[in-house]
């Protein structure tokens, strides 16, 4: 069954905290206690603190990924501040692409998506999607469409073979549950995977888009994740604040470890 064919993936994203003095024993912490069979797990500190994380997994567990929290749409040029995808190469196999916090705050469009989305792929880095509707959007019933069109945009430009062979991940992180405390209701979180994957069907991927990971995110917690790793749909999280926390980050890969048994028994 496709279900069954999916990754579970646990990714932190430590946004704007740590210095590389301080993430490497953090990322170390972190891999310990997180060492859960068929969980794909990845840490995402900022740029600063990329050599420092790497250093410390290669050593001590480098089966946990290190992610990038941004790329830039360019391979290179007159673009003070920004970091770009061949940078990233050797640093970084991952890299979050288009958290809602880069639309809020840089103006990021789906035009702009769509090229970070490309460069990443170019540079080999394994792409974490995200998308997300306002809370404004929500009430107005329009979470559907929003998410869709973002998908549309973001991926407009790519073939669908081409973004499959690059292993695309995608996160649904409803803007309105990010950094808020409040979190989307795990049945809101499935009925929000399937209109992802009745986009991707419409874009011509294979299996209407069933092989392609789709993440929670939103303050997810260790109390939060069962709600979400309980909907067939979900394959995981993105998970904010609570990475920064082993005890939680311990909780919450323990209960996806739990989802990524079942579904290898039921292969």
């Amino acid at each position: 069954m496709i279900q069954a064919m999916r990754e579970v993936i646990v990714a932190g994203n430590w946004k704007m905290h740590t210095v590389p003095a301080e993430a490497g024993q953090l990322a170390r912490t972190i891999a310990a206690r997180t060492r859960i069979p068929g969980v794909t797990r990845v840490i995402c500190p900022p740029y600063t603190s990329l050599a420092a994380v790497g250093a410390a997994l290669a050593e001590h567990d480098p089966d946990v990924g290190v992610g990038a929290q941004n790329v830039h749409h360019e391979l290179q040029g007159a673009y003070t501040g920004e970091v770009s995808a061949p940078m990233l190469a050797g640093l970084a196999g991952w890299v979050i692409v288009c958290h809602s916090e880069r639309r809020r705050d840089a103006g990021e469009t789906d035009a702009l998506i769509g090229r970070k989305l490309q460069r990443a792929i170019e540079a080999g880095l394994r792409p974490i999607l995200c998308v997300g509707e306002l809370l404004a959007e929500r009430e107005a019933g329009q979470q559907e469409t929003v998410v869709s069109r973002q998908v549309r945009g973001a991926l407009a430009d790519q073939a669908p073979a081409t973004l499959e062979a690059a292993r695309l991940v995608i996160a649904y992180e409803p803007v309105w549950a990010i950094g808020t405390g409040r979190t989307a209701s795990g049945r809101d979180a499935a009925a929000m995977a399937a209109a992802i994957r009745a986009t991707l069907t419409e874009l011509g991927f294979t299996d209407g888009g069933e092989r392609v990971p789709v993440l929670y995110g939103g303050s997810v917690t260790s109390a939060s994740m069962d709600e979400f790793m309980a909907e067939p749909s979900i394959d995981g999280a993105l998970v904010g604040g609570a990475s920064l926390k082993p005890d939680e980050m311990a909780g919450i890969v323990t209960r996806a470890g739990l989802t990524a048994t079942a579904r290898a028994g039921s292969v």
